[in-house]
């Protein structure tokens, strides 16, 4: 499967220059999803899942889970490419639309500033967050161990995220806004989401329905 790197590139590019990372306080959160997609490496087809809940009430109200070809092969920085299809597919089912979207991966926090979140966020023209487990990026300094402590991540002189630790002594998470929305607040609701683990809620939700419909499909082969 050939791929045009240099296309891919400008296309980043031009995500990159759409995103704002200003926050208006006035944009109605009601709804809110987590995003997540689940493939092999080297496999031709993926999974996505998207799930919904009211906010500030946490109460699930939609989801949607899909299978789908994978249209590019795996390609560290821009995975994006690979994971939007399906995951645009999984918002054009929902009957409840969310207004902030928090992606299990990368926002700004990414070579090019146009991580999975940035790219979802100015694709939909929602509200996006980046909420990684690990590192793709940047340098940073161990935050404390309490439950809200988070230091900045910074790549090639810039902030692009900030490493936050959601609970008490446990490894952080690395966030970083993807649109609409600036470093603090990313940062701020990401904590309200972590009640008690690790994870935000919507997030865990989506992981949890992506992976059980994948090992559902690989259990009926």
């Amino acid at each position: 499967m050939a791929v045009d790197l240099d296309a891919l590139r400008r296309e980043q590019a031009g995500i990159a220059a759409r995103v704002d990372l200003r926050f208006d306080p006035s944009y109605p959160i009601g709804m809110l999803a987590g995003v997540d997609v689940s493939f092999s490496r080297y496999s031709t087809a993926g999974y996505a899942a998207v799930v919904v809940f009211s906010y500030p009430f946490l109460q699930m109200v939609d989801c949607e889970v899909i299978q789908g070809p994978l249209l590019i092969p795996y390609i560290p920085g821009y995975l994006a490419f690979r994971e939007w299809p399906l995951i645009q597919a999984c918002l054009q089912k929902l009957r409840i639309q969310p207004d902030l979207l928090i992606c299990d991966g990368q926002g700004l926090a990414h070579p090019r500033r146009a991580g999975l979140a940035c790219h979802v966020g100015v694709a939909t023209g929602k509200m996006a967050i980046g909420c990684a487990k690990s590192r793709l990026i940047g340098e940073y300094e161990e935050p404390g161990w309490s439950k809200g402590a988070r230091s900045d991540l910074w790549y090639e002189g810039q902030k692009v995220g900030e490493v936050l630790r959601t609970r008490d002594g446990i490894k952080p998470l690395f966030i970083s806004p993807g649109h609409k929305i600036d470093f603090e607040q990313a940062s701020q609701l990401i904590l309200s989401l972590c009640p008690r683990y690790r994870q935000p809620i919507p997030i865990r939700a989506a992981h949890a329905l992506v992976n059980r419909a994948r090992k559902q499909d690989s259990s009926s082969v």
